[in-house]
């Protein structure tokens, strides 16, 4: 049978299949890596059985997973087997009788023994059994399929239901399975595959026949009132929200992660505009926006000026007769969010920031490490060191760090969590304390995610910075440093933070030193090589960092390792000399130059012979070698130079020039001559070139 378009049976050996699995509400957040992790499973599945297809399309709403597949063979292709059985020698007896060996495989092979073939190989002579396997129904196929889809689904904790052994993310109320116009008969999770989906739950009908797959979507959104497709979905939630903002002279914030948030909240959207009380444009934009986006899953509406207005747009599951009343529910519910904002406000304001900075004492931090407070007097023993180091205030830096936790005491952060930082610089800037002090105090929790801003301002620099390095050195001397997926301290995020403000702001700190001061300041005493550990760790997240960055040219593992053979202790050293080293690969002289390293590093690896202590002009004897020395000699200075100015870029094509000395060297000269001393002074020879071109990376670790 083939599809035609409209997916029902017609002469041919395709049909198009539909799977969809309807349950309770799905969690808005995993529905889009649900979606995905589905139609993956599908398609791997239909790939291991070796069941040709066309096209994969996905759907997925909160009652609802679905994959429908086009043009899916109707059976497996034939396929021709052929497998190679035991030894003959070990096949038959000293008779010429069959061993167990040759009938256990005449069995597995489905034939009696005399009709096994041989076949000679390099081992020996084997026995050989040829045939021809007719392909599988697919119908008998797609049960097991979508059983292993299912079951490989990213599900962290499974729920089970009714009296029943299923376990799924939720309860499970049907399964469409079709194959054509034909059910595929199969149980999964404790339900029988059928026809019939299920519509929206207010406006559809309870159940919704289907007549073949590629009737599937316009059944819903017809006479489901259900737009199946997430991406169309979606797309309709942001032209209704931006609709209904611009019916009252505004413009709607579409914040991309709670668009998807609300797509999977909704079968059929509908964007309804509400109002709140102009006296609550009083609080600061980020409570504003935390209450109606975090809290709410509202949009919030911008004036032509980009301030915000008193307007929201909420996105409705239904399709009212009176969207009035849906309206004046939803402004109902605002309302006290917002007034509990306001008196949250009013409550802070009664005392400054710094009058809460002595109950972070009674704030634990951690166990083992200590108050918040005890924290914030390492945070700031480190700021005001780094402070000075990049040409900040040191009195700013002591101030920032004093209050920079103390809006963790508040009673607004502890409404929003996610407005620490934010609120200590809205209340420091009340207070009158100086504006950067204000600014570091939001900034140190910068950047806040991949992509995010840094700080701006050398207090804020600074605080960030003593913060993340007070959180990585803390967690390793408790011996609880991430592993695997597992990062309950978010120290992943800390590394990254803190090596791309030092990176991306230039600022060349020696990350190793500050490493040590952070774990001698704990309140623990630190076990043996944590500090060389914590190193490492951010330097794995450094080449994560450069391996994943499209903005400064192609980094490979080679390159990365070469740098950190020389374990810099500047990550903004380590990249200037990474750059350096993507330019000179770019260079014509740079492979011979490579492939010279690799070749000195493995003769003076191997050698068991002591090279000179010093070059002996007297025992150059061939014109290569003295060549190469003289040359050498030529770019010594020069070179170093460059490399005390970090110009390592410059450093290397000055080397570049040794290119044709190099080459030479190694075509004409025999280092491991049998005369001792002959050879004990070209191994002194090699020991000085790789020394000359190790001063920036080790080039030996580069493919050539």
């Amino acid at each position: 049978m083939r599809t035609d378009s409209t997916g029902a049976n017609t002469p041919g050996d395709h049909r198009d299949f539909l799977i969809e699995l309807g349950t309770e509400e799905l969690p808005p957040l995993a529905l889009p890596e649900l979606e995905r992790a589905l139609a993956e499973g599908i398609r791997d599945g239909l790939l291991k059985a070796g069941l040709p297809h066309g096209a994969l399309e996905s759907f997925a709403t909160p009652r609802r997973l679905a994959v429908r597949v086009r043009d899916l063979a109707a059976r497996q292709p034939d396929s021709e087997l052929k497998r190679r059985g035991p030894p003959v020698s070990a096949a038959f007896d000293a008779d010429g009788r069959p061993t167990r060996a040759a009938l256990a495989f005449a069995e597995s092979c489905g034939v009696p023994p005399e009709s096994l073939g041989r076949v000679h190989e390099a081992k020996g002579e084997f026995l050989f059994f040829t045939g021809h396997r007719r392909g599988l129904d697919t119908v008998s196929l797609l049960p097991d399929i979508v059983r292993g889809a299912v079951e490989a689904l990213p599900i962290p904790k499974r729920m089970r239901w009714g009296a029943g052994e299923a376990e799924f993310v939720r309860p499970v109320h049907w399964l469409v399975m079709l194959f054509g116009s034909d059910i595929v008969p199969a149980r999964l999770l404790d339900t029988d595959a059928g026809r019939a989906t299920r519509g929206h739950r207010f406006h559809g009908p309870p159940s919704l026949p289907l007549e073949s797959p590629a009737t599937y979507a316009t059944a819903l959104r017809e006479r489901g009132h259900v737009l199946a497709d997430f991406a169309e979905r979606r797309e309709r939630i942001r032209e209704g929200v931006l609709a209904a903002a611009r019916t009252h002279g505004g413009h709607a914030v579409v914040d991309e992660a709670l668009l998807d948030e609300v797509t999977a909240l909704v079968e059929w959207p509908v964007a309804v505009a509400g109002r709140f009380e102009e006296r609550f444009l009083t609080l600061p934009r980020e409570v504003l926006m935390a209450t109606l986006q975090a809290h709410q899953r509202y949009f919030p509406v911008q004036d032509t000026s980009g301030a915000l207005a008193p307007w929201f747009v909420t996105v409705s599951n239904i399709e009212s007769r009176d969207p009035a009343q849906v309206r004046a529910g939803n402004e109902r519910v605002v309302r006290p969010r917002l007034s509990d904002a306001a008196f949250f406000r009013e409550q802070d304001r009664r005392a400054p920031l710094a009058a809460r900075f002595a109950g972070l004492q009674a704030v634990t931090y951690q166990a083992r490490l200590g108050s918040v407070g005890e924290r914030v007097a390492r945070i700031r023993t480190l700021a005001s060191r780094i402070a000075v180091d990049i040409g900040g205030e040191l009195a700013l830096a002591e101030r920032a760090a004093q209050l920079c936790k103390c809006d963790l005491l508040t009673a607004m952060v502890g409404e929003f969590p996610e407005l620490q930082g934010v609120m200590g610089r809205y209340y420091a800037l009340a207070d009158g304390e100086p504006p950067e002090v204000a600014e570091a105090i939001r900034e140190h929790y910068l950047p806040r995610g991949a992509g995010d801003a840094l700080p701006e301002t050398h207090t804020g620099l600074a605080l960030a910075l003593a913060d993340k390095l007070d959180a990585l050195a803390g967690i390793f001397v408790l011996g609880e440093k991430p592993s695997g997926t597992k990062d309950p301290f978010g120290l992943r995020r800390a590394a990254i933070g803190l090596l791309r403000i030092l990176v991306e702001k230039r600022l060349a700190l020696d990350l190793r030193a500050l490493i040590e001061a952070a774990v001698a300041a704990q309140p623990l005493p630190a076990p043996a090589g944590v500090v060389q550990e914590l190193y490492a760790y951010a330097m794995e997240r450094l080449r994560a960092y450069d391996l994943e960055r499209t903005d400064t040219g192609a980094i490979t593992t080679e390159m990365f390792d070469a740098v950190l053979a020389l374990a810099p202790r500047s990550p903004l050293d380590f990249e200037v000399r990474l750059r350096a080293l993507g330019g000179f690969l770019a260079q014509p002289e740079a492979l011979s130059l490579t492939a010279a390293n690799k070749r000195t590093a493995n003769i003076l690896k191997k050698t068991t012979s002591p090279p000179g202590a010093r070059v002996d002009l007297a025992l150059l004897r061939e014109p290569a070698e003295r060549e190469l020395h003289a040359a050498m000699g030529q770019v010594r200075e020069p070179v170093a130079r460059a490399i005390a100015t970090a110009d390592y870029a410059g450093a290397l094509a000055t080397l570049a020039r040794l290119r044709p000395q190099v080459d030479a060297f190694f075509d004409a000269v025999m280092v491991m001559a049998e005369d001792a001393p002959l050879r004990a002074n070209r191994l002194a020879l090699l020991v000085e070139l790789r020394e000359l071109f190790g001063g920036i990376a080790d080039l030996s670790r580069l493919p050539g």
